[in-house]
C-alpha cells in the first residue's frame, strides 16, 4: 500500500506521466457531458460542485498511487489558486446585495421603464452590446458592467420578447470586449505585464482581432433584431409599463444611485468599496423612493432593520399578475448566491490540486514540447488557454501560467511578445465566461439568471476572438512562406 509522502520527502516526488495527469480533466469533462445529456443543461450548475470535488479526489489518488504526491508542492498549488480566486467571494456577496437593493429601490424598474420607452426593439441587441462595451471600457470591469447595467438590459430584453440567451450573449459580448481593450482592466494589465509588453502596445495589437470580432457580433445581433417579430412586443409594452408604475415610484432621481457608482469607478475607487457604497445607496433608496414596496415585502411584526436584513439575505418577491414581470420582481439575496460561492470554492480546489500535484505542469510540457512553426505555436497557445480555463477555473491563473509556459517558446522562434499577450487574452480572458465551472461563467450565469450553456452559443464576440487570432496567424504564416527572406510580418 502506498503511503503519502512526508514533508521530508517533499522534494523527491516525481512528476506524473501524461496519461495519468490528463485523467482528472477527462473525468471532469466526461461527467459534465453525461449530466447535460441525462439531466439537461440546467443540471450542470447543480452537479458541478460534486463533479469538481470528485475530479480533485481522483487527481489526489492518482498522484498518490503514481508516487508523485508532494505535500509541499500541493500546499503551494492550493495556496496559489486560493490567492487568485478567494478575493472573488466578497465581490459575489456584494453583487447579490446590490442586485436586491437596486431592484427594490426602483433603479432597475426605472431603467426598464425608460428602456422600453426609448429603445427600438429592432436595435435592442446592438444597443445593448455597444452600451455594455462603452461602460466596460470606462470602468475596466466586465463583472461590474454585467452586475449593474447588464441586469437592467436582461429585464428590458425579456419584456421585449427576446430569448434570454440572445440578451445575455449581447451583454457579455459587449462587456468582455470593453474589459479586454480597456487600460483599466486587471486582466489586460496582467496579460501585458506577464509577457513583458507595453500596455498600450498590447491594446493596439488586441484591436486587430477584437474589432473585427465585435463587428461580426454586431452584424449578427442586428440581423436577429430585424427577423424578430416586434408587433406583439409593442402591443404588450404599455400594459407592462402601467404595471411597473402601479408597483414602483418611477423617477429619474433613482438613477443618481448608479451615477454615483459610475463616478466612483471612473475615479478608480476599489471595487469592494464601490459595490459596498452602491449597496448602501440602494438601501437608502428603498426608504426614500419605495416606502410602499418596503412595507409590502416586510413581515407584519418585523422592524425596518430586520426587513432590510431579510431583503439582503433571503429570497424576496412580489406578484404582479404578469408572468414576464414576475420573473423580474424577485431577488435571491446572499442566500441565492451561496451555491455560486460553493461552486467557486470547488473550482478553486480543483485548480489548486491540478497545480499542486504537478499534473498541470506535465500537460503544459506536452503542449509545448514539439512546437516549431508560428502557426502551430499560436494554435497551441489558444488550445492551452481554453484548457487552462477548464483546469484552473480562473482567468488570472490561466493567463499567468500560459505566459510562463510559452514565453521561452516565443523567444526561441523570434515571435514578438505582444503576439503571445494578445493570444492569451483572445483565448483566456474572453472564453472564461463560457465555461460553466469557471469563476467568470459561474458568476455571470448567476447574476443574469441565465445558465452558461444557454448563453454560450450567443456570445458571438467571445468565441470569435480566438478564431480571429488563429485566422491572422494562418494568414501571416502563409504570407511569410512566400516572403522567406523578409522579417516576420506584424500579426
Amino acid at each position: 500500500m502506498n503511503k503519502i509522502p512526508s514533508s521530508s520527502q517533499a522534494g523527491t516526488a516525481k512528476s506524473p506521466r501524461l496519461c495519468v495527469a490528463i485523467l482528472p480533466v477527462v473525468f471532469l469533462l466526461g461527467c459534465l457531458i453525461f449530466i447535460m445529456v441525462a439531466k439537461g443543461s440546467d443540471a450542470i450548475f447543480e452537479y458541478s460542485h460534486w463533479t469538481l470535488l470528485a475530479a480533485s479526489a481522483l487527481a489526489l489518488v492518482l498522484a498518490l498511487t503514481s508516487r508523485s504526491l508532494d505535500l509541499k508542492r500541493l500546499a503551494n498549488g492550493i495556496s496559489r489558486s486560493a490567492t487568485q480566486i478567494l478575493p472573488a467571494i466578497p465581490l459575489l456577496i456584494l453583487i447579490a446585495m446590490i442586485a436586491a437593493t437596486w431592484l427594490w429601490s426602483g433603479v432597475v424598474p426605472t431603467l426598464i421603464d425608460y428602456g422600453i420607452r426609448l429603445l427600438n426593439p429592432t436595435f435592442f441587441l446592438v444597443v445593448t452590446c455597444l452600451v455594455c462595451a462603452v461602460v466596460s471600457v470606462l470602468t475596466g470591469s466586465s463583472w461590474t458592467t454585467i452586475a449593474t447595467i447588464g441586469v437592467a438590459f436582461i429585464g428590458i430584453g425579456r419584456i421585449m420578447g427576446y430569448q434570454e440567451g440572445w440578451i445575455a450573449g449581447a451583454i457579455i459580448s459587449g462587456a468582455y470586449f470593453g474589459d479586454k481593450v480597456s487600460p483599466l482592466s486587471d486582466t489586460t494589465v496582467i496579460a501585458s505585464s506577464s509577457c513583458g509588453v507595453d500596455l498600450f502596445d498590447h491594446i493596439r495589437f488586441l484591436m486587430q482581432t477584437s474589432i473585427p470580432a465585435l463587428i461580426v457580433a454586431l452584424i449578427v445581433y442586428l440581423g436577429v433584431g430585424f427577423v424578430t417579430d416586434t408587433s406583439a412586443i409593442e402591443s404588450g409594452s404599455a400594459e407592462i409599463i402601467d404595471m411597473i408604475h402601479s408597483v414602483f415610484f418611477i423617477t429619474p432621481w433613482t438613477l443618481l444611485i448608479p451615477l454615483v457608482v459610475l463616478v466612483m469607478i471612473a475615479f478608480r475607487v476599489k471595487t469592494l468599496i464601490t459595490l459596498a457604497v452602491g449597496t448602501l445607496l440602494g438601501i437608502l433608496g428603498m426608504f426614500i423612493f419605495q416606502p410602499a414596496i418596503f412595507d409590502a415585502v416586510a413581515s407584519a411584526d418585523a422592524s425596518r432593520f430586520m426587513t432590510t436584513l431579510r431583503i439582503l439575505s433571503d429570497e424576496t418577491s412580489l406578484t404582479t399578475g404578469i408572468p414576464t414581470l414576475d420573473d423580474l420582481m424577485s431577488t435571491g439575496g446572499i442566500t441565492g448566491m451561496l451555491p455560486t460561492v460553493m461552486l467557486v470554492l470547488c473550482a478553486m480546489i480543483f485548480g489548486g490540486v491540478m497545480l499542486g500535484t504537478g499534473m498541470l505542469a506535465v500537460i503544459a510540457r506536452a503542449f509545448t514540447s514539439r512546437l516549431s512553426r508560428r502557426r502551430s505555436i499560436v494554435g497551441a497557445t489558444v488550445g492551452s488557454g481554453l484548457f487552462l480555463n477548464a483546469c484552473t477555473a480562473d482567468q488570472y491563473l490561466s493567463i499567468i501560467i500560459g505566459g510562463n509556459m510559452y514565453r521561452d517558446v516565443y523567444d526561441r522562434y523570434s515571435l514578438p511578445p505582444r503576439l503571445l499577450s494578445r493570444t492569451l487574452e483572445d483565448s483566456i480572458s474572453v472564453t472564461s465566461v463560457l465555461i460553466p465551472w469557471n469563476s467568470c461563467g459561474v458568476t455571470q450565469s448567476t447574476v443574469l439568471g441565465v445558465a452558461t450553456i444557454v448563453y454560450l452559443p450567443f456570445c458571438i464576440f467571445n468565441y470569435l476572438s480566438p478564431l480571429m487570432t488563429l485566422l491572422r496567424s494562418w494568414r501571416a504564416s502563409s504570407a511569410r512562406s512566400h516572403r522567406q527572406p523578409e522579417p516576420d510580418p506584424v500579426l
